[in-house]
């Protein structure tokens, strides 16, 4: 444990304080379609469609080059990070009110630009597919179904608190 992990988690124990988790989500587009994949096997919303490509951010990492790891690995194509666009900032929490519980910060980006053709490259899904935004497949992650009809309505504002 490094010196500042110390100093963060003493700190965050004695002020009641907790992490906040950051996440890196990548809708690829198509003119009005985007690409979604649907989960299987993780035991987090199984059964539902989901971003094309999402994860976590890797301690040392930023948020562009996370969107762009797990673009690679999730669905097999390139993308430089010059090609993302910021949709959104979800601050997300599931948690009672005065509870310190995690909260993430997820970040929704976009790309119509990329190298590859899209095909699944881990066992977490079982299926990809291009739906059109007014053609959503049921059902789609909860957090992440805001974010795509806010889309698709023209109404997805620069932050959008989820679960508050």
């Amino acid at each position: 444990m490094t010196e500042q992990q110390s100093y963060t988690e003493a700190y965050a124990a004695s002020h009641g304080r907790f992490t906040v988790i950051p996440a890196a989500y990548v809708l690829l587009r198509r003119g009005d379609e985007v690409l979604l994949q649907l989960r299987r096997g993780t035991g987090y919303f199984d059964e539902h469609w989901a971003c094309g490509a999402a994860g976590h951010v890797e301690q040392g990492e930023s948020l562009l080059a996370a969107a762009a790891r797990e673009t690679r690995e999730e669905l097999g194509v390139e993308l430089d990070e010059s090609a993302l666009t910021v949709l959104t900032v979800m601050h997300r929490t599931g948690g009672a009110p005065h509870r310190a519980i995690e909260e993430r910060i997820d970040v929704f980006f976009s790309a119509t630009a990329w190298h590859g053709e899209p095909s699944l490259m881990e066992d977490k899904a079982v299926e990809l597919r291009w739906f059109p935004l007014d053609a959503l497949p049921e059902p789609v992650v909860p957090h992440e179904l805001a974010i795509l009809e806010a889309l698709r309505d023209g109404t997805l504002s620069p932050i959008t608190p989820y679960g508050f």
